[in-house]
């Protein structure tokens, strides 16, 4: 048996083996979460290997993404780079820098999130993220290792050590398919399977998780039934106040202007596109959808072009707390978000 087939044989006896019945608990009482609820998801701290240093290849020599797959794009001093899912999948995490901004791009298979943070902690250290191999509400938890603390990717914060209650400080990202991000960034370079571990890429190692409503693997704080589980679904948050837009909202692509917060945010979607992407929209332009140029996404009452990563007239729209994933995962972490309807 090769070794990356012998690999996907533990993962997935070590996943779905510890439900509910066989949970470990962490009763440490200095865990700002439930440490009753605080899952060991199996392969054990850095049993699934960050992206240290990771690869990059120009998208004409990226031969392992099929059209549908899913892809990350985060941006910076003019340099935007692409983080495929089939690799975050087997990975989790990757730690890489873009100018001065170094970044840690964490990813959960189990909640679909990817969240973009500063690997610059506020006694200004700059660390890197591994997988603790601990979960909570189904979600990673990352360990920083300058201090080996824990910290929840959904929650935003540090749960558990030396920098327990320090908020994570993000960047701004965008998720869509492999077959649009061709098309809104052909120059653009995309990490590459020269990660430095034999893994199968090529192999979606959960089975039909993705879209089987009825697995949930660990237990809930709360199942939110508003939406199936498994709906994809961008989340915003501004003040602490969290609105939820599903994917299913832009099966015909528009613009919605909305508040969330007390701030004036605009939302751009498309189904078939794959994407939605939110800015704070401080001035209250009206902007109106136009997908005809990629990356041009909008127009704005005088014509001028707004593109996918929020820049109008030399100008940068800020992107507020925001991130792709299932619907179930919002529920757990924030039962009270709204649906936007």
């Amino acid at each position: 048996m090769k070794f990356n087939q012998l690999f996907n044989l533990i993962l997935l006896f070590t996943i779905f083996s510890c439900g509910e019945d066989n949970a470990q608990s962490f009763t440490n009482s200095d865990w700002l979460i439930p440490s009753s609820e605080v899952q060991d998801g199996g392969p054990g701290k850095d049993g699934i290997p960050s992206i240290d240093s990771p690869k990059f290849s120009s998208i004409d020599a990226i031969d392992f993404m099929s059209a549908d797959d899913l892809i990350i794009g985060v941006w910076a001093d003019g340099e935007i780079k692409g983080y495929p899912h089939p690799i975050l999948d087997w990975h989790e995490i990757v730690n890489d820098q873009m100018g001065n901004q170094a970044f840690a791009l964490t990813y959960c298979p189990l909640t679909g999130t990817a969240i973009n943070w500063n690997r610059k902690l506020s006694n200004g250290e700059t660390t890197t993220f591994g997988v603790s191999g601990k979960l909570y509400n189904n979600n990673l938890i990352p360990y920083d290792r300058e201090t080996d603390s824990y910290w929840s990717q959904i929650n935003l914060n540090c749960v558990n050590g030396d920098r327990v209650g320090e908020a994570a400080s993000l960047f701004p990202i965008i998720e869509t398919s492999w077959k649009t991000w061709k098309e809104l960034f052909p120059d653009a370079e995309v990490l590459n399977t020269n990660t430095g571990f034999n893994r199968n890429y090529l192999q979606y190692p959960y089975g039909d998780y993705k879209t089987n409503n009825d697995r949930i693997i660990f237990p809930l704080s709360n199942l939110d039934n508003r939406l199936a589980a498994k709906d994809r679904v961008l989340g915003v948050s501004i003040n602490d106040d969290w609105k939820a837009y599903p994917l299913s909202l832009f099966e015909t692509p528009k613009v919605i202007h909305d508040r969330v917060g007390g701030e004036e945010i605009v939302v751009i979607g498309s189904q078939e596109k794959n994407f939605i992407v939110a800015y704070k929209n401080d001035n209250t332009t009206q902007f109106s959808i136009d997908l005809e140029s990629l990356p041009i996404i909008a127009k704005d009452e005088m014509n001028n072009s707004l593109n996918i990563l929020g820049q109008i007239n030399n100008e940068q729209l800020e992107q507020p707390t925001s991130f792709m994933g299932y619907w179930f995962s919002f529920g757990a972490f924030y039962p009270d978000i709204e649906i936007y309807e």
